[in-house]
């Protein structure tokens, strides 16, 4: 608890929000897990469960699987926990958007000019989603983090005016409802997206805002919050290759196979706090490496809006093969993971790092024509020089 309200303190250092290099290299890890899950996901390296039997490696993918899923609920406890205190600013929303369009629209053009043509040709469908892609959720994760961030200040204030009972019965209520009860149940939930909306985010959200809080006196060090973590991947593995066995055996519960691989599944949830804590109590001390990290931290979020673009999200993986070929044993298995990793983390960093200098000249630019116009009302002899509204 000590160390949390340490964290905490730092969060506000001078009245601002600071960025702690513990949470950045979490932030950061994050990402490239959720690069690992795309790389083995969307490649056909991840045996399907029903499959009679399995080579070495491909339990291997599996269990790199159990341990990269918490990836997605990491980053949105990231988000939350700092959110929970963040004034909420409309502009930030805005940008945000942007950055998505940015993407979206961009790569679209460039891939299209490159000769890359979607399955059914460049129609009318494939435009919208390029122009619109949070309402034809392009990117579902930005879909559900957009959403996510408007409802933030509205959730921020209600966590704070409710006891801390209230809103752990809350919290219960919800995890009971949208995480417990598919996790035990042997059948599929028509009401469960499987973690891929905006009403799991909230509940994670809700998670992250109570920690803020509160803390969880039970993570009282980083040793704790990384056996929890390590324990429940492991749990997800075992349960799911226990599920396995039990369809192989009786043909039965084909649909609960990967269901321990739902992001809103009870351990994922538990293993995604235990890491998160665990990290908590992690000090990063102050140095290159922590410089490092705090400086591209902040450009994480264009490695998923790069890679999941629909015109690359099943193409890269082809890249990588096309250097180490198709993994057929655990050494080429764990390094196509590692060439993917750098290649496709380095490359995003990268380009949001480009993004965020166009964006940055654009506002100067904007912002002188602004200025411009401000200074030509006062000539015109409007003393205030108001803009127009």
């Amino acid at each position: 608890m000590k160390q949390m309200e340490q964290t905490q303190e730092n969060c506000k250092a001078g009245g601002k929000t600071k960025r702690l290099a513990n949470f950045e290299l979490l932030r950061c890890i994050a990402m490239m897990m959720v690069v690992v899950l795309h790389f083995l996901g969307k490649s056909g390296i991840l045996a399907p469960l029903s499959q009679t039997s399995l080579a070495g490696y491909e339990y291997l993918a599996w269990g790199v699987e159990s341990l990269c899923i918490v990836a997605v609920n990491v980053y949105m406890l990231i988000s939350g926990y700092f959110l929970t205190e963040i004034h909420f600013s409309f502009k930030k929303v805005l940008r945000l958007w942007l950055q998505v369009w940015f993407y979206s629209v961009g790569i679209g053009v460039v891939t299209y000019l490159c000769g890359y043509r979607p399955e059914g040709g460049f129609n009318l469908y494939y435009l919208a989603r390029l122009l619109f892609p949070i309402s034809k959720n392009h990117y579902w994760f930005m879909t559900a983090y957009l959403y996510m961030i408007l409802f933030a200040p509205i959730l921020a204030a209600g966590v704070k005016i409710l006891s801390k009972k209230q809103l752990q019965r809350i919290i219960i209520a919800l995890l009971t409802a949208f995480s417990l009860i598919k996790s035990v149940l042997p059948m599929k939930l028509e009401t469960d997206n499987r973690g891929y909306d905006v009403i799991w985010y909230l509940c994670v959200f809700l998670v992250a805002a109570y920690i803020r809080l509160y803390g969880i006196p039970f993570f009282k060090n980083k040793k704790r919050g990384f056996a929890v973590y390590f324990l429940s991947t492991a749990v997800i593995f075992a349960a799911s290759m226990g599920l396995r066995m039990i369809y192989l055996k009786t043909g039965k519960l084909s649909d609960m196979l990967s269901v321990c691989y739902n992001y809103n599944h009870i351990f994922v949830l538990i293993a995604s706090v235990g890491l998160f804590l665990a990290f908590s109590h992690i000090t990063l001390k102050e140095g290159a490496f922590s410089r490092f990290v705090c400086r591209i931290a902040p450009y994480t979020l264009g490695v998923y809006l790069l890679h999941c673009h629909t015109a690359l999200d099943e193409r890269w993986q082809q890249w990588i093969f096309a250097i180490t070929g198709r993994p057929d044993s655990a050494g080429s298995l764990l390094l196509g993971i590692l060439l993917a990793v750098l290649f496709v983390f380095t490359a995003g960093i990268c380009a949001d790092m480009v993004r965020a200098w166009l964006f940055w000249g654009l506002e100067r630019a904007f912002s002188g024509i602004r200025g411009g116009q401000r200074k030509s009302a006062v000539l015109r002899g409007d003393k205030d020089g108001n803009e127009e509204k």
